[in-house]
Order: structure tokens, then sequence, then C-alpha cells
């Protein structure tokens, strides 16, 4: 099954998204697909070849990466939350579930806090709602000034990146060719822009607004310590009437990084599979997932 690429544009900033199974029928949720920071909607091909079937899939190149436009002059949070309901509103999206990856979790679980009508089901991976060190930009800035760009072959260029810790293959899928190499298909002011306010201050207000079923897949080696996910389960645990419980699942996948997606697709694949059987009922959900401690896959 192939994608057909499609082009939403939002205050004049051009998004590109692959989409999958346009003409899928209801009662089937729709599912939108974001990368994190320095990816591209390329790196979920095979979730969204394996979710197709039965789901209408759009994976994003968000604002600064792949083939969206590379220096939007708005890096905040709140541009990113604003592109994703332009993306759905303007593909016939309705109430789809987000799965994000890091910095996309992020703008995933963002704009299920700001848009409840708006969002289905909610799938975090490797993201979490605490505040990034206020190291994280330059310590961003300096690994990417690191990379050996040009890199003269797409072959060199795995080889360096899978050295990186990163999955060499598809990281390089995200390379542009140009006449003396190839190059990362953003800009490196962009990407620490966009991540400079998480370093800035806590999420924890939005992830208590959040309030769809909720999947946490955390990579064992990941960015994501075990008390923040704890954390995450514990609020969502509410016995607050002004503030009620969201079903929500935490998954610890070992043997995986950051990119879960693609260090363990198989894991995530199931995962992905299972939790959006419960959407195939229109309307909503129709045995929400509930548990408050990590299982293992």
């Amino acid at each position: 099954m192939m994608w057909t690429e499609r082009t939403v544009t939002r205050a004049g900033v051009r998004l590109t998204c692959r989409d999958w199974n346009s003409h899928h029928p209801a009662p089937a949720a729709p599912v939108v697909l974001l990368h994190g920071l320095a990816g591209h909607a390329g790196e979920w091909d095979a979730a969204a070849a394996h979710l197709a079937p039965h789901h209408r899939v759009v994976a994003v190149d968000q604002r600064g990466h792949g083939a969206s436009e590379r220096r939007p002059a708005d890096l905040s949070r709140a541009a990113y939350v604003a592109d994703v309901r332009a993306v759905c509103e303007q593909l016939g999206l309705h109430r789809p579930v987000l799965v994000g990856q890091s910095l996309g979790g992020h703008t995933a679980m963002l704009t299920a806090a700001a848009h409840p009508d708006l969002v289905r089901g909610l799938v975090l991976v490797d993201a979490g709602a605490a505040q990034a060190d206020p190291g994280t930009p330059q310590e961003i800035g300096g690994w990417l000034d690191s990379w050996p760009v040009p890199f003269p072959t797409l072959a060199e260029a795995r080889t360096f990146l899978t050295g990186q810790g990163l999955n060499g293959e598809a990281w390089a899928a995200g390379l542009e060719q140009r006449a003396d190499g190839w190059y990362p298909r953003f800009e490196r002011s962009v990407m620490v822009a966009s991540i400079a306010e998480n370093s800035t201050r806590d999420w924890w207000p939005q992830w208590r607004a959040v309030r769809c079923p909720t999947l946490l897949i955390i990579g064992e080696k990941g960015i994501v310590p075990p008390e923040e996910s704890m954390h995450m389960l514990d609020l969502a645990d509410s016995t607050d009437p002004a503030e009620p419980s969201t079903p929500t699942t935490a998954v610890s996948v070992p043997g995986s990084g950051h990119d879960v997606h693609l260090d363990r697709p198989a894991a995530v694949h199931s995962l992905l599979s299972a939790f959006l059987a419960q959407f195939r009922q229109p309307g909503g959900p129709c045995d929400p997932l509930k548990t408050t401690s990590f299982t293992r896959t």
C-alpha cells in the first residue's frame, strides 16, 4: 500500500504529509503520526503500512522538517499545535488518534490538552511532560555541529548516524542530495529554536488537561526516566472530581533507546494495533485501557 502526498498550508507555512489509505471507510479512527526533532514523516512508513489496512494514516513533516517549510518564523509550541489542528481540518480527519515520538509526542500531548474535542486518543512514544534540561538547546546544537556535513555518500551517512546510536537507515532516509553530497533536510538554527521552549518550563498542567485514552510507550534506554512516567500515571489516576481520571497505560519496551519506533518496530506496531482496536466503533473508545503500572513487551 502506498501513500499520497498532501499539502496543508496554515498562516503561510506549507506542511507536507504522507496520506495512507485516504479512502478508508468509517468507523476506523484516523491516525496522525508526528516525528521527533530533526526527524521526518518517512520514519513512520513501516508503522503507517502496518496500520493502513484498518485506518487512514497521515504522517506529517512538521514545520522546519523534511519537505515542509524549511525556515518558518514561528517555532513556538503553539505553532506546532496549530499545525496539527490545520492538518486534521484540511484533510478531513475526524477525531484522530495522535501518535508522536519525542518532540512530536510533546506536540500531540499539547494538542490533546488544548483541543479535547479534536483528539480521540493519544500515544506518546518516549515523550513526557517534564521540563527539558536548560542546556538541551545548546546540547542539540553542538551535536548537530558534529555531523560531517555534507556526507559524500548515503552509505557514509548511515555509518556515521549508526555510530551516533541512531537507526542509520531511517535517519539517512531523511537526507537530501545536493551537488556536493548529502545534507539534512532541516536547519540547525530551526532545530535549536524548536526545542528551546521545552527547556523553559514544565508541562504538567497540560498533561493534567488531557482527557482521552492514552498510551505511553517508553524506551528502556530512552530519555524519559521511569519516575517521570510514573508521575504521569499518578496524575492521570486522579480522584479529584474537577480533574477526572484519564485512561492511561504505560509500557516499557526493553532493549530500545529514544527512537523506540525504529529500534523495536514490531513491538511498537503491536502496541499501536492493540491500542487502536478500541476505537473501531463509532464515537470513541469501547473498552478503554487502564493501569497504573508498567508492563514490558
